[in-house]
């Protein structure tokens, strides 16, 4: 069984910071250093506010 859901590096639209998410998020996630939300919850698989970097396994 393959699971749906993974963790996500992300980059920051406003600040270029870059972090680890996972894809289906219980709340919304806000970056670290500027505090904007680069991901919100949306009961599945979160929808992104900010750029894909990579997918990790």
């Amino acid at each position: 069984m393959t699971p749906t859901s993974k963790f996500v590096k992300i980059k920051c639209d406003d600040c270029g910071n870059e972090q680890v998410v996972f894809s289906k998020p219980a709340s919304s996630v806000r970056c670290l250093v500027c505090g904007k939300t680069v991901i919100e919850c949306t009961g599945g698989l979160g929808e992104f506010k900010s750029t894909i970097v990579a997918e990790l396994e």
